[in-house]
């Protein structure tokens, strides 16, 4: 059981607070001094070079920092704060008017930036105030702002996509293709909760009516304004992929000129943001490679300790075949998202099913698109869901933080509606049932 034992340590370790990146690649290290042959470790180079060789998985991974530099360089444009104000007068005679362009708004971030915290930040910044100046119950407002924000992990392009067709072999075009149905589906089911929730509980979400003499077609030409050109950019960006005119990685450097040519349109590009932003995506690219280059030498260390074959049989002697597999590994990555980021799930845990995936002929796009799902769920999920101290940070000190676990509760439930409507009825979202491989 010594390759089934580096996880627990590695997992220990982990919730102890120890660094991400060199936990892996120390226990990894350990594993195989201790309990293989030392000589091994003189694999570390070439499994290093291979993530970033000539083989197309380099390639891959080069849209990981272009997508990271377009989401800053729009952060920095200040988009968040001209669609939430235009968004928020276009819907603010509805009840529950502000929260519905949160999620709005929370979209065309998700697909223009993919920056989780950015856009929990700009949102709990902007949009939490004015929701609570005009009544809206807290739990209401923070759970719509950490759902809202979320989002960036399953809309394209989303960096989770990118890391999980690396990590399971899958072009990252077809998870593109294949997110936007359950993408837009949460989105729609999310703006569902509102309208009910609102309609059952009206003094939870008062409207807000225009100041007298506002013309309402200036409020909608203003909220057109603010939406056409980040719109325009995700349309170039992820229509160049499903065309085939481009791949990811060269959509990904067109979205980067986009997001300049915004920041020029905006008034709001120099040098200085430019240097800032290009710092700034170092240090994330930086975080997310080291990760990479830490769980490479720690799958290393599984594999030579016997691990990856433990964890084959264990998996495919599950009951239920198929589905007993699928359930148990939504399962397990639901648990493990209440403690790790996505980024450690990804690159630890996944590994260790890819191939069970494979000897189960299970389609691997429409696997992908579950983890993803999933993966989203964590960044909600008390008590280390990352969007809940995001929003915690920057929220007014009259906001507890059980009023936020309260508030994203509902969504968590929706989200995992969603995840097993996609599990069991895939036909939802346009995939057949040769593509699931379980009919």
């Amino acid at each position: 059981m010594i390759g089934i034992s580096i996880f627990a340590v590695a997992l220990a370790l982990l919730l102890l607070g120890f660094p991400v990146a060199f936990t892996f690649a120390g226990i990894g290290i350990a594993f195989v001094v201790l309990f293989a042959d030392p000589n091994q470790l003189a694999q570390i180079p070439y499994r290093i070079y291979s993530n970033m060789g000539d083989n197309g998985e380099g390639l891959v991974l080069m849209a990981v920092p272009l997508f990271i530099f377009m989401g800053l360089i729009l952060q920095r444009t200040k988009l968040a704060e001209q669609l939430l104000e235009s968004m928020g007068e276009l819907f603010g005679a509805i009840r529950g008017g502000i929260a519905i362009s949160t999620i709005l708004v929370g979209t065309l971030l998700a697909a223009s930036t993919g920056v989780v915290g950015a856009s929990v930040v700009a949102m709990g910044l902007i949009s939490l105030p004015v929701m609570l100046r005009h009544g809206y119950k807290t739990e209401l407002a923070t759970g719509t702002i950490s759902a809202a924000g979320t989002l960036g992990q399953i809309i394209p392009p989303s960096i989770v996509l990118i890391i999980l067709g690396d990590v399971l072999n899958v072009p990252v075009g077809d998870l593109f293709r294949a997110a936007l149905a359950p993408g837009l589906a949460l989105i729609g089911a999310y703006i569902a909760y509102v309208l009910v929730y609102c309609k059952f509980n009206p003094d939870h979400a008062p409207s807000i009516e225009p100041p007298a003499g506002v013309n309402r077609r200036k409020i909608v030409l203003n909220a057109l304004s603010a939406v056409v050109p980040p719109l325009m950019l995700i349309l170039v960006v992820l229509g160049s992929i499903f065309e085939g005119i481009a791949t990811p990685t060269e959509s990904s450097s067109l979205g980067c000129v986009g997001a300049v040519l915004l920041a020029i349109i905006y008034r709001k590009f120099s040098f200085a943001m430019l240097w800032e932003s290009s710092i700034e995506t170092v240090k994330i690219t930086a975080m997310v490679f080291a990760v990479l280059l830490g769980a490479s030498i720690f799958s290393m260390g599984f594999s030579y300790t016997g691990g990856e074959e433990q964890v084959e049989q264990l998996l495919l002697n599950i009951p239920g075949e198929k589905w007993g597999f699928l359930i148990f590994t939504m399962v397990l990555i639901t648990v493990l998202g209440f403690f790790l980021d996505y980024i450690e799930i990804s690159y630890i845990v996944l590994p260790l099913i890819y191939v069970v995936v494979d000897a189960m002929g299970i389609n691997m796009v429409w696997f992908a698109i579950l983890v993803a799902m999933n993966l989203q769920t964590s960044f909600l999920t008390p008590p280390f869901g990352f969007a809940l101290f995001y929003l915690k940070g920057v929220a007014p000190a009259s906001v507890k933080t059980s009023e936020i676990y309260r508030g994203v509760l509902p969504f968590i439930l929706i989200q995992i509606a969603v995840l097993l409507s996609l599990l069991f009825f895939p036909s939802l979202y346009g995939m057949s049932s040769e593509q699931t491989s379980l009919w």
